[in-house]
């Protein structure tokens, strides 16, 4: 059975981009193009791993997603993917001039798992997929 990526860019050639890469490799994707939808589509596709974009309907949006799936809150209905592996693929740095590094203790990366920059190296991108998957 083939693991499922919920891949969630308010971009929709970048989803389409990646989707082809991805697909191509087996792996089952799904594409959510805002913060919200990726939250509705989490809890129906239950993915393997979510590659998940920063700013799209706000700056935030991808952080909020990240943390209403990891949520401790006992009412929480993201219980059931709470520990499903998330990659930040964003633009973030070249737009903000901010840097964010999972090394960094200062940088805001709340439950993400790794970090990757866009223009994405797709031979990094399918790395760290089979890393997570």
């Amino acid at each position: 059975m083939a693991k499922k990526i919920l891949m969630v860019d308010d971009d929709i050639d970048t989803c389409s981009n990646l989707t082809k890469v991805l697909s191509s490799k087996g792996y089952e994707v799904t594409e959510a193009y805002s913060g919200a939808e990726a939250l509705k589509k989490v809890l129906a596709v239950k993915p393997d791993l979510i590659i998940l974009d920063i700013m799209m309907e706000k700056d935030t949006a991808g952080f909020e997603v990240a943390n209403m799936i990891r949520s401790d809150r006992p009412t929480s209905k993201y219980k059931e993917v709470k520990n499903v592996p998330i990659i930040v693929l964003t633009a973030i740095n070249q737009v903000t001039n901010s840097r964010f590094s999972l090394d960094d203790k200062n940088s805001f990366l709340p439950g993400v798992n790794d970090f990757l920059t866009k223009p994405v190296n797709f031979d990094l991108l399918l790395e760290k997929v089979a890393k997570y998957i």
